[in-house]
């Protein structure tokens, strides 16, 4: 087996090789051939036995042959193992020309080749059976330590190179008296395993017998009275002890009684041998001749050599020096470097995760061009990390194909740390208790749409804060209300979140989301009345300013000319260079859906509206086509009449106004209380911006015209004049200016129509807001009306015979709550309070209130960033990802506060458990 073998950590003491108790007397010849130490072992049969016996590291019994083989004798192998294993070793040593001068030691090489792969029994096509060779040096004066490289044998015809079963070469006879399983010196559990002989399974584990033999006999108490048979016959103690013939006594240790079926076993040979004696298979009761039983048996061969099977298998499970014992340090060896490995590649697919990167190229090896971001990452790390700098040495070795880098491994390694990303956040959930769901949908690249998952719920740890965690995309082939309704529900059970704590729920306005009948919402209120529905905040602002934009002709036709500059500028770049050479602000498209944000589309015409049409002006004068310069004089013109100047400053401040309400409620922290507060500000400011903002919007639009050398005029228009008829005396149309006209038919409409629709849209959330209003507004309420408004949160918070809270608790906690800092709190801040004070449990159903009202969601944003990290990870090139592996990424991607905390030992273990290796990582 060692010749031609690189070689480690071999002591060559006076021409004997010496390898952890194992010797070969045998010629031993070192040379150096390159970079590699070469040990040629030459049989000599001359040699003769060994001066001292050698002890066999399988059966711990001296071995009586001339060379010691690497697990057993020569001798003890014919006997121990199967005619067709030896047939194998044999032919395959026959057969071998590189061990022809070796003589039996190439049948040894041989015999081991094949067992090694013999011994290999996993199910799976895709095992790789590993053999390491056990090397200890013994101590030696001289320094002069040779280092042997541990072997390692991979044989597969796996169709993937990533699965990978650790199984070391250890010899376990099932034939032999004294053979032992892996693992079996120490790890051994025997609980299952009674004391009394006679429920011993008719087979014992190498486990259990190891147990055995460390737990030792069971002892018989002196006083034990024994139960007597008819005849009045029965077990004395003394027959555990054999008297001598000078009267000393020895006590008979292998002799054990069994209460179960009374009678007496040999607990040795029960352990170590397959006689037929009554001793062994169903205990001795014979109490007549009991006495000249036991004296006979003792001096049976086969008694003895059970003892002494008995008393080394002890001695070397005490000493730790069996086989098992240097393959569990190999194992442990060989575990520890696999850890180590998968930590480095578990951060490498977290860290590309994170930053939505494709892992895969064109090439799946390593060392080529276009091999992915994966295997790049490896390769780098590899240059400074030694660890994977050897793993990728091994990896190129030839025949191993175990690297764990190939696509197999990465979607396994992506799975593990989504479930367990999933399995903290689920922890937090059940810790809160109370939950809202937000969901969102929309289609994907490969047109399949997804509904997005964002469970909201109040963290404990370390002090009350609001959390949003996304749990991931669903699959929503219908798109209906029962379709979703049944898909969220569906998925919450799989998690193991009850639905019965589910307090909210927020969708955006869509009618199977909102409907009151079919809609989402109304199914999930008739499975948990508690489960309040509040509409999405920046959709319902998002729906103000479009219903506003639609009321007014004019409005209509302003949105048309800002998107109709962005268009011609866009269209060519020397047109967007001339922009850019006159403006410091460049022009953007807007969203169709998305009206607030279309204040970053006017504001260059806002702030620099000269330097845009001077900019219209040169893309005027050197184009050539006729269709350009026509719409580009046009748009000159529009932009600096007073009527779009007008109009820019209306909408400007109408737009940012809502903006900035919009872009407060889409934070993840925000609160039901605080977000109607903003809606009412909102609206009184859009309430004083109708008194003085058309004035206001009529001086700037002045100002901005005389900087752009125009006439700050509206064109009159013709009035019409009614047809008369004899004794009819109709008025013409009254006379009134273009300012007036413009103020009534665009400002005031505009204005009207968004704090309107700003009131009607808001009022389901703040009817849900108002059931919580107490516990915001109690110091400034007398005590009957807290009195009502605790009934109704009460009611509120109640369906049949379950209830959050009790009310009338409420009202005299409220009542003896402590001074409050401010005069007014938001729930968050008076929960901390409560927190800080460690005073919750004085207060238990104000606490409960609390958590339940900043659980409920305020928007739907947390969803719809989802929706930006789905477009970066499941691109065009990434079109064909499953599911799976898309929902694993975009947890990891979003999700980066619960990923700070990721343990990679948890994932390692999960990865470990699904693979179901019989060798654990």
């Amino acid at each position: 087996w060692f010749c031609t073998r690189t070689i480690r950590s071999v002591n060559i003491l006076n021409g004997v090789l010496f390898l952890n108790k194992i010797c070969l007397m045998c010629s031993v010849r070192v040379s150096v051939e390159g970079d590699r130490i070469v040990c040629t072992i030459k049989f000599n049969a001359s040699m003769g036995s060994p001066q001292k016996p050698c002890v066999c590291v399988v059966c711990l019994s001296p071995c009586a042959c001339v060379c010691v083989c690497v697990f057993c004798t020569l001798g003890r192998l014919l006997k121990y193992f199967p005619k067709n294993v030896l047939t194998a070793g044999e032919n395959a040593a026959a057969t071998s020309s590189s061990h022809d001068s070796l003589g039996p030691v190439s049948a040894y090489i041989g015999l081991f080749s094949s067992l090694s792969v013999a011994s290999t029994t996993s199910s799976r096509a895709a095992d790789i059976t590993s053999s390491s060779s056990a090397v200890a040096s013994t101590t030696s004066s001289r320094a002069a330590d040779i280092t042997l490289t541990s072997s390692a044998v991979a044989s597969t015809t796996s169709s993937s190179a990533d699965d990978i079963t650790l199984t070391y070469s250890a010899v376990a006879s099932t034939t032999s008296s004294s053979a032992i399983t892996e693992g079996a010196f120490c790890s051994a559990n025997v609980s299952a395993v009674s004391r009394d002989p006679a429920d011993w399974p008719e087979v014992l584990s190498g486990k259990e017998r190891a147990g055995l033999v460390i737990r030792g006999p069971s002892d018989l108490n002196p006083n034990f009275k024994f139960p007597k048979r008819q005849d009045g016959r029965s077990f004395h103690f003394h027959y555990k002890f054999r008297l001598l013939t000078n009267g000393e006594k020895i006590q008979r240790t292998w002799l054990v009684y069994s209460m179960k079926s009374d009678a007496v076993f040999c607990w040795c040979c029960k352990l170590f041998s397959k006689g037929s004696s009554k001793l062994i298979t169903e205990g001795q009761r014979d109490w007549t001749n009991i006495g000249a039983i036991l004296k006979q048996h003792e001096n049976s061969p086969a008694h003895i050599k059970s003892v002494v099977s008995w008393k080394e298998l002890e001695l070397g499970l005490k000493k730790g020096q069996t086989i098992d014992h240097t393959q569990l340090t190999l194992t442990e060896a060989e575990k520890r470097r696999w850890r180590e490995v998968l930590i480095r590649l578990i951060a490498i697919i977290k860290s590309l995760a994170e930053r939505n990167l494709a892992f895969r190229g064109s090439e799946d090896k390593l060392m080529v061009p276009n091999n992915g971001n994966f295997l790049k990452e490896v390769e780098l790390m590899a240059k400074f990390d030694p660890v994977l700098r050897e793993h990728i040495r091994l990896a190129d070795k030839q025949g191993n194909h175990t690297t764990y880098l190939g696509k197999t491994i990465q979607n396994e390694l992506i799975s593990c740390i989504g479930d367990q990303l999933v399995k903290t956040m689920v922890a937090g959930i059940q810790e809160s208790k109370y939950f809202s769901i937000i969901l969102d949908c929309t289609p994907d690249v490969s047109h399949t749409e997804q509904m997005s998952v964002v469970a909201r719920t109040v963290s404990l740890e370390k002090g009350p804060e609001i959390k949003e965690y996304f749990l991931g995309f669903l699959d929503a082939p219908d798109s209906t209300g029962a379709g979703l309704s049944s898909l969220i529900l569906k998925r919450l059970e799989e998690l193991g979140i009850p639905f019965s704590n589910c307090r909210g729920q927020s969708y955006d306005n869509g009618a199977n989301m909102r409907g009151k009948n079919k809609g989402v919402q109304a199914r999930l209120l008739e499975k948990n009345p508690r489960a309040l529905y509040v509409p999405c905040g920046s959709h319902t602002l998002n729906l103000v300013v479009a219903d506003a934009a639609k009321e007014s002709i004019v409005a209509i036709n302003f949105f048309g000319v800002v998107q109709k500059l962005f268009t011609l500028f866009a269209a060519a770049p020397q047109r967007w260079a001339i922009l850019k050479d006159h403006a410091d602000i460049t022009l953007k498209s807007w969203s169709d859906t998305r009206w607030e944000s279309r204040v970053k589309s006017i504001e260059p015409l806002q702030h620099q509206p000269e330097k845009v049409r001077e900019a219209l002006l040169q893309v005027r004068e050197n184009t050539k086509d006729p269709t350009v310069r026509i719409e580009a004089q046009s748009l000159a013109e529009e932009i600096g009449s007073f009527r779009f100047q007008i109009c820019l400053v209306v909408w400007y401040n109408i737009l940012r106004k809502i903006n900035v309400t919009s872009k407060l409620l889409q934070s993840a922290t925000m609160q039901l209380d605080v977000a109607v507060d903003l809606i009412h500000q909102t609206k009184a400011s859009l309430v004083s911006y109708r008194a003085t903002g058309f004035n206001d919007a009529v001086k700037k639009a002045t100002e901005r015209c005389e900087e752009m050398n125009v006439q700050a005029l509206l064109k009159e228009k013709r009035l019409r004049t009614m047809k008369r008829h004899f004794s009819y005396e109709a008025a013409d149309e009254p006379e009134s200016s273009a300012l007036k006209k413009m103020e009534v038919s665009f400002f005031n409409v505009v204005v009207d129509c968004a704090i309107q629709t700003l009131e009607d849209r808001f009022s389901s959330m703040g009817k849900v807001r108002d059931n919580f209003g107490v516990l915001n507004n109690f110091q400034n309420l007398d005590t009957q009306t807290i009195r009502y408004q605790c009934e109704q949160l009460g009611r509120t918070l109640s369906t049949g015979n379950e209830s959050d809270l009790d009310w009338k608790d409420l009202v005299m906690e409220l009542e003896s709550l402590p001074t409050l800092p401010k005069d007014k709190m938001t729930a968050l801040e008076l929960l901390a309070f409560l927190h800080d004070k460690d005073i919750c449990e004085l207060y238990p159903n104000l606490w409960v209130a609390l958590r339940i009202s900043c659980t409920l969601p305020v928007t739907v944003a947390s969803a719809e960033r989802s929706f930006s990290k789905l477009k970066l990870i499941k691109t065009y090139l990434r079109s064909s990802m499953a599911q799976e592996r898309l929902n694993a990424l975009a947890i990891i991607s979003i999700n980066h506060e619960v990923g700070s905390q990721l343990s990679y030992d948890d994932v390692i273990n999960d990865f470990a458990s699904k693979k179901t290796r019989r060798a654990r990582i």
